[in-house]
């Protein structure tokens, strides 16, 4: 991965959680966030990896939950804040520094592969995609959270599932419109997509 991608994130990994679906600080957006996993997630204890997993908040959500943690991103600053994050909790995750695009996981070890914010962003999605697919168990899921911002960036959602559809035969889209995830109104699109198979 490019050293200006991994530099513009670590310098990113100091006020990262002050977003609030970064950070999940609020009471009102980690009880969204908690709700929306798992609807989407099978039942704990599943195995997830969590990749692009910035500061850990999502993966200590769901290891407060008794989901069983790895999360991986390429920024070292943000791995420290996270490993700080899920002591802090009183959790155990397993969090390492590495590039989401081919995760150093041995294939099929996993239920779920959860990225956030994190497929739009990669150099080549599809074979990121592949590799991704090789870390689930059968009947495994991958459940991405994207959207396309106001910005211009990001990836919209009939695009994405047109690339998982590539590669699955299940794509679903489950637009993410509830202010409690953002902590206020947004007017852009964003969604999860949900592939079980």
């Amino acid at each position: 991965m490019d050293r200006d991608v991994r530099r513009y994130w670590d310098e990113q990994a100091a006020s990262f959680d002050e977003e609030p679906d970064h950070g999940l600080v609020e009471p009102s957006v980690r009880l969204a966030w908690s709700r929306l996993l798992r609807r989407l997630l099978p039942a704990p204890p599943a195995d997830v990896i969590d990749l692009g997993c910035g500061t850990g908040s999502l993966s200590v959500l769901l290891a407060e939950q008794d989901y069983r943690l790895r999360g991986l991103d390429l920024s070292e600053p943000m791995i420290t804040a996270a490993l700080g994050k899920a002591r802090d909790a009183g959790v155990s995750v397993e969090f390492h520094q590495g590039d989401a695009s081919f995760p150093p996981y041995a294939p099929a070890t996993a239920d779920v592969v959860l990225a956030r914010h994190v497929f739009w962003a990669l150099p080549d999605p599809s074979a990121a995609l592949r590799s991704w697919i090789q870390l689930l168990r059968p009947g495994g899921r991958i459940v991405l959270i994207e959207g396309r911002w106001t910005t211009g960036a990001g990836i919209g959602a009939d695009a994405c599932r047109q690339l998982v559809e590539q590669h699955r035969s299940e794509a679903t889209v489950v637009r993410l419109d509830d202010p409690a995830l953002w902590g206020g109104r947004t007017s852009d699109e964003r969604y999860a997509l949900l592939s079980r198979m």
